[in-house]
């Protein structure tokens, strides 16, 4: 059984959306908890999340600027830490395709930074965040992801004696978050038409609940170097529109540099080091410490057949355009009404 009371975690990128409810969901299950470290580059949204979460009234949280680009800070921030959660990211597809370089520098060298300043440590569990983009990627910001999650996986190897674990968790769109379809349509609806890429474009679906319990599951239960898949609904970006303003045009505005028409968390070649859950996925690193049988018997799982691949476009489960309201509603504008006037 996880328990984090007294426990030390830090978590970059945490005034994000995730950040803030993996925050939430720490005070409210483990209130001994020792210290909560929000490590991130922006004053004002640390000034902002403390209004919220102030010090005062949670003595454990802390608020550490600082930036992954940098490993002597990011290493003085892990004094005492038992825990990390990786959450900072350059993930805009666009902004990462105009400004490569930075976008290597944050999610590549900074994932670097955070392996050495660990082992350096006493960091006992790093669980890092990646993105379906990150499976056979045709994007920059997915080509970053999928070299940080190498990185994290390949770190388990030379860990020596430390005491460290180190796993990837792997999701699609987190549902409401900044930078996202639904608060992107939803501002949209009232110029009368929603700008479609591709009319079979279809996305993974999770809310930000499920990926705080997913990092919860593999702080738990990670032997080292997996990578966690979740099982989740997939949505058409046309059902989507149709959700948020059923009476707009949807104008069909073509595919972006770097965009998928359908979205991919598990590959084929994949599937021979694949494990099945009952709510995950598990993709074992399969060269070192254990193998994919092995991973099967301690998680109670199976095999998944050879050739599997884990696609948005081909999932068994999708979201229906009543369904995509109601999340709406519950992850997003609680007022939410399809006519803009009561929006």
């Amino acid at each position: 059984m996880l328990d984090l009371n007294g426990q030390s975690i830090l978590i970059t990128g945490g005034t994000g959306s995730f950040g803030k409810k993996f925050v939430e969901t720490i005070f409210s299950r483990y209130p001994k908890v020792k210290r909560l470290v929000i490590y991130s580059r922006d004053e004002l949204k640390q000034f902002e999340m403390s209004q919220t979460f102030s010090n005062s009234k949670y003595p454990a949280i802390r608020y550490f600027i600082g930036d992954v680009r940098d490993g002597a800070r990011f290493k003085r921030a892990c004094e005492g830490i038992d825990v990390i959660i990786h959450a900072a990211a350059l993930k805009q597809v666009p902004a990462a395709e105009y400004n490569p370089m930075e976008c290597i520098k944050t999610n590549v060298l900074g994932a670097q930074n955070i392996i050495e300043a660990a082992m350096d440590t006493n960091v006992k569990k790093i669980v890092a965040l990646s993105t379906d983009k990150a499976a056979a990627p045709i994007n920059l910001y997915g080509a970053t992801k999928l070299c940080s999650d190498k990185l994290f996986v390949a770190a388990n190897r030379v860990v020596g004696s430390r005491d460290l674990t180190l796993s990837v968790v792997r999701y699609g769109n987190v549902i409401g978050s900044r930078g996202s379809v639904i608060p992107f349509f939803l501002k949209k609806r009232t110029e009368g038409f929603l700008p479609i890429t591709h009319a079979d474009m279809t996305r993974f679906n999770i809310s930000l609940a499920d990926g705080v319990e997913m990092v919860m599951y593999a702080l738990e239960h990670a032997i080292g170097g997996e990578i966690f898949v979740p099982k989740i609904p997939s949505y058409r970006i046309t059902d989507v529109a149709t959700a948020v303003a059923p009476d707009c045009e949807q104008k069909i505005v073509g595919i972006r540099p770097g965009e998928k028409l359908h979205e991919e968390m598990i590959t084929t070649s994949d599937s021979m080091n694949t494990v099945e859950l009952d709510n995950y996925y598990v993709i074992c690193p399969g060269s070192f410490k254990y193998s994919p049988e092995d991973l099967a018997k301690k998680f109670n799982g199976k095999l998944v057949p050879q050739g599997f691949s884990y696609n948005s476009g081909e999932n068994k489960e999708w979201l229906t355009v009543e369904q995509l309201r109601d999340q709406i509603v519950e992850h997003v504008d609680p007022n939410f009404s399809i006519n803009p006037t009561h929006a």
